[in-house]
């Protein structure tokens, strides 16, 4: 299913972008070392709850999870890299945290995700590998316009990823929200441009660059969940929500 937003929806989808941009900041703030992922849990479902939100995650129950999901927020640790299953972990100096967050509001969902270094630490690597996924993130909205197509974002996101010397899983990748968080069109980190779905104003994208240091390859924790990289390296997710427009496209999820 492919839903366009009317022009009377789209304020609202700037209302969750906002939220979920406002909510994350809020987290990173507060993710010092010693910090718990469950800690962070809960802090994400008083702050949905306090907003008046709905998690799209605690009851979410795909085929490739062991679900329901069960938490409001993913936190992936080093080499986990999607998905992660909130658990008791105390953060240490020097993690690389992704924290990705879906909520609707208003009746329309906004999905994104951010990563960042914990404490004072910067192992050698991680802070390029968010770099690469941010600078990805950029490209495939500037791509984002009516008329092009999925594969003209795919593309300008793998060519960044490739100039980074990463190689791109394509198994999960960015897709279409609206009323309910994963929707087609699906939008891989590498493509060919000029194919696939042409885009229109009032489609709403949740573009997300992830990469793994040295790998393509996923494995999956006991949890059923997360997703870590096969060789133990490190990982970085970036994810905005963004809008079609007759002008381009719009970050929704942006921090204010």
């Amino acid at each position: 299913m492919i839903e366009i937003l009317s022009s009377t929806e789209l304020p609202r989808a700037r209302q969750a972008g906002a939220l979920v941009a406002g909510i994350l900041q809020t987290l990173k703030g507060r993710c010092r070392v010693g910090v718990n992922l469950l800690d962070i849990d809960r802090w994400a479902q008083d702050l949905i709850a306090e907003a008046g939100a709905l998690s799209c995650y605690v009851d979410y129950e795909p085929p490739f999870g062991r679900g329901p999901f069960g938490h409001y927020i993913c936190t992936s640790v080093n080499d986990a890299v999607l998905h992660g299953l909130p658990h008791d972990y105390p953060l240490a100096d020097g993690d690389l945290l992704s924290l990705d967050l879906a909520v609707s509001y208003g009746g329309i969902v906004a999905d994104s995700a951010i990563s960042f270094l914990v404490g004072e630490r910067q192992p050698a690597g991680s802070l390029a590998l968010i770099e690469a996924t941010e600078r990805a993130l950029s490209a495939g909205i500037a791509a984002a316009r009516p008329g092009a197509r999925i594969g003209d974002i795919s593309a300008a996101i793998g060519s960044v990823l490739d100039a980074a010397g990463y190689s791109v899983n394509t198994e999960f990748g960015g897709h279409g929200v609206g009323s309910t968080m994963h929707q087609d069109p699906h939008v891989p980190n590498t493509g060919r441009p000029g194919r696939g779905y042409r885009l229109r104003p009032g489609l709403l994208l949740a573009l997300e660059p992830w990469v793994m240091a040295d790998t393509a390859e996923l494995v999956t924790d006991a949890d059923g969940w997360t997703l870590r990289s096969a060789t133990g390296c490190r990982t970085a997710h970036s994810e905005h929500t963004v809008a079609i427009t007759d002008d381009g496209a719009e970050i929704l999820t942006v921090p204010g």
